[in-house]
């Protein structure tokens, strides 16, 4: 089983994404950690459901971007490769 340590190191948790941007949420409730199983985006602080505009009512613990999983702490270690 996943620690929820293990699973916030997978996800930004110091910083929130630009408004628009689709992306993942890691949230966490009385039970422990779940993946939104659907895009979202933030606007103005609100989140919403990418594909429907509908408002969410969630705190997230974390967020990373939609598309293949990339460990965050490799973020900085990809982009420098490609230069």
């Amino acid at each position: 089983m996943v620690t929820r340590s293990e699973r916030l190191s997978q996800f930004h948790t110091e910083s929130m994404p630009d408004d628009g941007v689709p992306v993942r949420l890691l949230c966490e409730d009385h039970v422990g950690t779940y993946l939104v199983p659907f895009a979202c985006t933030r606007s103005g602080g609100t989140w919403t459901n990418a594909s429907t505009g509908e408002a969410l009512d969630v705190q997230p613990a974390g967020w990373r971007h939609v598309g293949p999983v990339v460990p965050v702490n490799s973020v900085d270690a990809m982009a420098r490769a490609q230069k």
